[in-house]
């Protein structure tokens, strides 16, 4: 691959390409390079338990977002994402911990799946949305092989990258308001507060709760907040609905209830429910951008978690590299396609495997113990029902205010920068469309670059993607001037 020569190799990367181990360590520390990066068993048991605590969340949310009915009024059904959401976190994260040998986990992707529900599916079926997951997936891969990764990170300005990231923020938060009854469909403009104007209904009095006791926990820096508010806010609602006696009229759906069995069998239902054909109804433009949008939400954002936690953990050194950064990459974007195989969504590495990094992780040990905690959970999916959708949402919104957190690295005085950024973070939930905020940034950045005659700082990849996203905006217009239905 073309970033292996950049890559420091670690003490115990070099025995095992020929000198002698030292004598008395077990095959696990010489595998996983446990002692020389300065770690125990221990400390990984710890940091992959920890770091699973953090982020089990998603067997929460992932079912609530691909809830939405694709093209043809088909949805999911819930114990199935359960299922594929725990069978890909398993899969991706144990690839991530044998292969890439770094304190990193991986699960479906809020924004990935956020893209699928806003712009795939409206337009295909479930299994050909799938079926892009695979496509965007093997993209990442030969982006990763061939380089072109490096290439790609360079020619797209930072602050578009920071815009990116905060748009689908706003995005996700948007989700979670929608789906959490908070915001809704208004008659006299586009959206209301609840219902009518008011918050009506004890569900969404729940959400409220669960959302300002996870940001106040988190304000205290108190680990897990995030999985904390949504158990206290699950509790809080299966004693309401015992009771007060809400039905199931009252939670738009089954009621939160410990009456059930916890354990099942696992419902493998959509595994291999993967098409890729039929795409040709909405165009070849429309798929290209639709695999762009997926590579722009499940690689930007995987590529500063990888380096923020390696340097964390002391892995990567002060130009980013670290030991097995390529591999992590490969696995990373092989996520993409068990996401779609399994029927979950892409598979991307998630920030809080920070959290198990802070309790000692170093190596991919730890991602083996966090691989193996979700490949448990495929024999308790009934407590996800336990879970209303209303307190699940809180969380969506929670780390759509996370994913901001980039809008500090903004220089926000400078119009030819905040001008795009703005029309990015701002048209990405105003559009329910991740493609047009990111369409409108790029032709934006160089419109206005071309405007103070700095149109050589574009460069030409977004040239290239100028030009696309002018076409795709005008798609339309186009087709009716050529005669075209």
């Amino acid at each position: 691959m073309t970033q292996q020569s950049t890559e420091p190799r670690t003490t115990a990367e070099d025995a095992g390409a020929g000198s002698r181990q030292p004598a008395g360590r077990s095959w696990l520390d010489r595998y996983f390079h446990i002692s020389d990066r300065g770690s125990t068993v221990a400390q990984e048991v710890r940091g992959g338990i920890t770091t699973f605590m953090a982020m089990c969340y998603i067997l929460l949310l992932n079912p609530l977002i691909l809830s939405t009915p694709d093209v043809e009024k088909h949805t999911l059904a819930h114990a199935g994402v359960v299922t594929a959401t725990a069978l890909a976190a398993a899969v991706s994260t144990l690839l991530m911990g044998f292969i890439g040998k770094v304190p990193l986990a991986l699960a479906a992707g809020l924004n990935v799946s956020a893209a699928l529900t806003a712009q795939v599916v409206p337009n295909m079926t479930w299994p050909q949305a799938m079926g892009m997951c695979v496509v965007y997936g093997v993209v990442i891969c030969l982006l990763v092989v061939t380089g072109l990764r490096e290439m790609i990170m360079n020619a797209i300005p930072l602050a578009l990258k920071h815009a990116i990231t905060m748009g689908i923020g706003m995005f996700v938060a948007l989700l979670g308001l929608v789906k959490a009854g908070f915001v809704g469909k208004g008659e006299g403009g586009p959206v209301t507060l609840g219902l009518n104007g008011q918050l009506a209904g004890w569900p969404v009095l729940f959400f409220c709760v669960t959302l300002l006791l996870i940001f106040m926990l988190q304000a205290r820096k108190v680990p897990g907040a995030i999985l904390i508010g949504i158990v206290v806010g699950s509790v809080l609602s299966i004693a309401a609905t015992r009771i007060g006696g809400l039905t199931a009229k009252d939670w738009g759906g089954t009621p939160p209830d410990l009456t059930g069995s916890a354990v099942a069998m696992p419902d493998f239902g959509l595994f291999g429910h993967v098409e890729f054909g039929g795409w040709g109804s909405i165009g070849a433009l429309s798929v290209g951008m639709i695999v762009f949008t997926l590579v722009l939400a499940g690689f930007f954002d995987a590529m500063a978690t990888i380096i923020g936690v390696g340097t964390e953990a002391k892995l990567a050194d002060d130009k980013g590299r670290m030991p097995g950064l390529s591999k992590a990459l490969f696995v990373d974007g092989a996520g993409g396609a068990i996401g779609g195989i399994t029927g979950s969504s892409g598979q991307t590495v998630f920030i809080e495997s920070a959290s198990g990094v802070g309790e000692g992780a170093r190596t991919g040990l730890s991602s083996v113990i966090t691989g193996l905690f979700f490949a448990a959970c495929l024999f308790f999916t009934p407590l996800t029902q336990l879970v209303p959708a209303q307190v699940a949402s809180a969380a969506l919104v929670v780390i759509g205010s996370m994913m901001m957190s980039a809008a500090g690295q903004v220089d926000w005085r400078d119009r030819s920068v905040s001008i795009p950024v703005f029309l990015t973070v701002a048209l990405m939930p105003f559009t329910y469309s991740i493609t047009a905020g990111v369409g409108a940034g790029v032709i934006s950045y160089a419109a206005i670059k071309a405007a103070q005659g700095k149109w050589r700082e574009v460069g030409g990849f977004m040239w290239v993607l100028t030009a696309v996203f002018t076409v795709y905006f005008s798609l339309h217009p186009i087709e009716q001037w050529l005669g075209v239905k």
